[in-house]
């Protein structure tokens, strides 16, 4: 069984499954991966120059990733606003911030124009604060984007945040109008099949099974070898596992969601009556929204660590954690603690040092290009990565190419297995100091110094 978003869109599908790759081919493009980030880039590509001869394959079906598993909150970089300043500088920081909330509208307008049927509803975020210690977390960041010109967050009275969010446990909130919810399965799928009008050649059920530099390029199959002027590699977590330089720039963690069976009624009457995400202001952060067909969605990220970037068997599997999500959803919606589950599942993320994805030339090749490292919010920036993705495959010269984005991973984590063992040390401060907030006690010392190395990492950064 696939993820609740991916099945539901298989079954309303009526496209047949494009057969693996046999024998070998010649392309102008080749791309590896089937998610947002190739998909996008494939669509790119096409609009900007339509006579290139476009290959994608993919070792699943497109989607079956993170694309087609994830909360479906399409967000903008605002709450990242820091980072990317102390990154980058204020002004790329600036245009960072603002090219994110126009991937948003972008994304809603091109689902519109070409008939994909994926719930896109711009009704916005609001970010809030779900016990006393998180109060406050959100005012430095909004202050400095309103400093810069470019704040769309407005702080609310908190019986307006409790009736948008449906539940009394938020206890302050700033609204944004620049952020939307997605089905993210049928969101992949239309691409798909878009890419497909567009003449992209896509190969399902194909996996990579190397890659070997020169002109053209080599991207070997099992069943054959793709010849290609240029490779652009969209495999996101599992890249990790694909190239060895990049083990340690990239953490693989787990972010766990449960639905529930359809329930419009009593979402209508807790005020749940919209597309708004919900996200609180802890590190791991609970996150969660409505759907068209009246469900709520609820998620947690910050749970299961692979050792060595490894894709664990649990990450196909119904999450783990599901009697924590089921109490978390029963502590923030008592209404619906009764409600059946209709799905639980998780997916491996790519969670690079500064929680931002970054992008570049593979081994310093001028004809192999690679973007990942999303950290869990990759629904708006993969737009981003598919501007920046196709602007180097087609050796444009334009502010995504000159971007500091396009320089490569900008961190490591340690090695084996300190990575490992501190992930989870860290983690489990992370959760001792939240139970502890959340009952109004005073969290340890030691916890609180623990969870200041996520903080460092830019995983306090709002997904």
């Amino acid at each position: 069984m696939r993820p609740f978003w991916l099945q539901q869109a298989l079954e309303q599908e009526s496209e047949a499954l494009c057969p693996p790759l046999t024998g070998d081919q010649r392309c102008d493009v080749c791309i590896v991966g089937g998610g947002y980030t190739g998909l996008w880039t494939a669509l790119m590509i096409k609009e900007q120059a339509p006579q290139l001869d476009v290959l994608l394959i993919e070792a699943d079906i497109c989607g079956a990733g993170a694309s087609g598993r994830n909360g479906g909150c399409a967000l903008s970089w605002s709450a990242k606003y820091f980072t990317l300043a102390r990154l980058f500088g204020t002004a790329e920081a600036v245009r960072l911030v603002q090219e994110s909330e126009r991937s948003i509208a972008a994304i809603g307008e091109y689902c519109a124009a070409n008939g994909i049927q994926c719930d896109f509803r711009m009704d916005g975020t609001l970010y809030t604060a779900s016990n006393l210690a998180q109060m406050g977390s959100t005012d430095a960041v909004i202050a400095a984007l309103t400093q810069q010109g470019i704040n769309s967050f407005q702080r609310l009275a908190v019986e307006q945040v409790q009736r948008l969010a449906g539940s009394t446990r938020h206890l302050e909130g700033w609204y944004s109008p620049a952020a939307a919810t997605v089905q993210p399965g049928r969101l992949v799928r239309g691409l798909r099949r878009v890419a497909l009008q567009r003449g992209v050649r896509i190969f399902e059920g194909t996996a990579m099974t190397g890659l070997e530099h020169g002109a053209p390029v080599q991207v070997r199959t099992q069943r054959g070898t793709i010849k290609a002027d240029r490779v652009v590699l969209g495999m996101n977590a599992w890249m990790a596992r694909a190239f060895a330089q990049f083990e340690r720039s990239v953490a693989i963690v787990s972010s766990d969601m449960v639905i529930t069976e359809p329930c419009p009624e009593l979402l209508r009457e807790i005020g749940l009556d919209s597309g708004i995400s919900v996200l609180d202001s802890r590190i791991f952060v609970h996150y969660y929204h409505n759907t068209s067909d009246g469900r709520l969605m609820l998620g947690k990220g910050g749970n299961t660590f692979a050792y060595g970037g490894r894709m664990l068997p649990v990450f196909d599997q119904p999450s783990p954690y599901l009697p924590l999500l089921r109490e978390s959803l029963s502590e923030f919606f008592p209404a619906l603690a009764e409600v059946p589950l209709a799905a639980s599942w998780n997916g491996p993320s790519d969670r690079s040092v500064t929680g931002l994805p970054f992008f570049g030339r593979l081994d310093g090749q001028g004809n192999v290009f690679y973007g990942f490292g999303y950290s869990g919010s990759g629904v708006g920036p993969c737009h981003m990565g598919g501007q920046i993705l196709s602007s180097l495959a087609l050796g444009l010269d334009n502010p995504w190419t000159r971007s500091p984005l396009v320089k490569g991973p900008l961190g490591l984590f340690p090695p084996e297995p300190i990575r490992y063992l501190g992930s989870l040390m860290v983690r489990n401060a992370i959760r001792r100091k939240e139970r502890a907030e959340d009952r109004g006690l005073r969290p340890r010392h030691l916890d609180v110094r623990l969870a200041r190395f996520a903080a460092a990492a830019g995983k306090a950064d709002k997904a």
